[in-house]
């Protein structure tokens, strides 16, 4: 035997796509030499050292190291043999992914990398875990995830797409379910408990309640109209909520800001009667009638029967939106939540509401008795906002003046004298 073929017999034999194993013997910036015990050494370029991006090779490898790496190409257009070692990784990663995946295992990774829609996390290869799916509620910001470890399950898996996404969601929901179960049981609709906002959407707040997420619907953040969640709360904001209803089946908790604040009309109601005068707002306009605004978060509606003593074909003739005026109350539906109100009949006269009276002369029963001129009336409205009055939201000094029901109703005096009486009726329907 010539000593070529006894150094021949030494060397190992290599074939594209094989994985072998070998020392590292240096390291550049942009490559690493390995000796598999080939005739040369085998290449591994740095973007397949590693499933990272722009890797330093010296943080992935170290001189004298043994690793194994995938045989790529025997010998590319300048001789060389080239190696991967993320492939040789990722081809032994796929195999133990596909038993875990079998056996609903649980994978546990480094959180490499923050792209569109998730994580990247390295378990071998790159598993993507979307945001939506990394804690119990959606996070949103996830830089703080890089550099940690975290576990996951496996809940999509191609090999041919090189596709693996990953819930951590699901292994929360699992490891946590027996708390959960202990949280829900002991959550009774009705309690009164303190969260914080975690998450504001269109439709509501969802609050941390020190074991669980709980919905606040954007019907329950407050008494007044809400046109988006984020007016009455911030994500942050600590809470005090009232448990409305527990979903064991759903694991849902429906929660409510408003039930724990005072409710404006329980207020109204209680220091209002029927048959008092209140200062209005005209709000809105509509075919039957006119909203006016006469507390805090309280719309009553003044229907085109009650608005003068002469005939209205329509709201217009007698209202304006913005037009603050005296109206009286003759109906007052706290079940329902409605009021109905009155332009013709405050122009009858009648008792103040209570938070009028020390404003303004009464007679003995309670019953305004208007200056006897404007200069009167004016003293009167300006002492009443100087002090603090409330009533209506909005109200101007202007509003001062004696019920203009009278002057606004002969803007329709030349329309037929006839009340419809029966839309009263319509009028509590609407």
């Amino acid at each position: 035997m010539s000593f070529a073929d006894a150094i021949a017999g030494t060397l190992v034999e290599v074939d594209d796509g094989q994985l072998v194993h070998g020392t590292v013997v240096k390291i550049d910036r942009d490559e690493v030499l390995l000796d598999i015990g080939y005739k040369s050494e085998g290449v591994i370029l740095a973007r397949e050292l590693s499933i990272r991006n722009d890797v330093n090779p010296h943080d992935i490898v170290k001189l004298g190291e043994k690793i194994e790496a995938l045989v790529l190409t025997k010998e590319d257009k300048e001789g060389r043999l080239l190696l991967s070692k993320k492939r040789a990784q990722y081809e032994r990663a796929w195999g133990n992914i596909e038993k875990l995946k079998e056996a609903d295992g649980m994978v546990e990774g480094l959180v490499i990398e923050v792209v569109k829609g998730g994580l990247i996390v390295d378990i071998g290869l790159r598993g993507f875990l979307p945001a939506s799916l990394v804690e119990l509620r959606r996070v949103r910001d996830l830089q703080p995830y890089v550099g940690k470890m975290v576990q996951a399950k496996i809940i999509e898996l191609d090999k041919n797409r090189n596709n693996v996404v990953l819930s951590r969601r699901a292994y929360l929901e699992e490891t946590q379910k027996e708390a959960r179960d202990e949280f829900l049981t002991n959550l009774k609709p009705g309690e009164i408990r303190s969260g914080v906002v975690s998450s504001v959407v269109s439709f509501g707040a969802f609050v941390d309640l020190g074991g669980m997420d709980g919905l606040i619907h954007v019907s329950e953040l407050s008494w007044k109209h809400v046109d988006h969640p984020g007016a009455v709360v911030a994500v942050g904001d600590p809470v005090t909520v009232q448990v409305l209803d527990v979903d064991f089946d759903r694991e849902r908790i429906s929660l409510s800001l408003k039930a724990t604040q005072q409710d404006p009309w329980q207020t109204f109601a209680n220091s209002h009667e029927v048959g008092q005068l209140v200062y209005g707002r005209i709000t809105k306009l509509v075919p039957f009638g006119a909203f006016a605004q006469v507390g805090e978060g309280i719309e009553g509606l003044v229907h085109i029967s009650e608005m003068s003593a002469h005939h209205v074909d329509s709201p217009e003739q007698v209202v304006t939106p913005g037009e603050e005026l005296w109206v009286k109350i003759i109906d007052l539906d706290l079940a329902r939540r409605r009021i109905s109100l009155s332009i013709k009949q405050a122009a009858e006269g009648g008792e103040l509401a209570e938070e009028y009276r020390q404003h303004f002369e009464m007679d003995e029963h309670g019953n305004w008795a208007a200056g006897t001129d404007d200069v009167e009336r004016e003293s009167a409205w300006a002492e009443y906002y100087q002090e603090g009055g409330t009533a209506v939201e909005g109200a101007a000094t202007e509003a001062a003046e004696e019920p203009a029901v009278e002057a606004e109703a002969e803007v329709a005096a030349e329309a037929e004298a006839e009340v419809v009486a029966e839309a009263g009726e319509e009028a509590a329907t609407e």
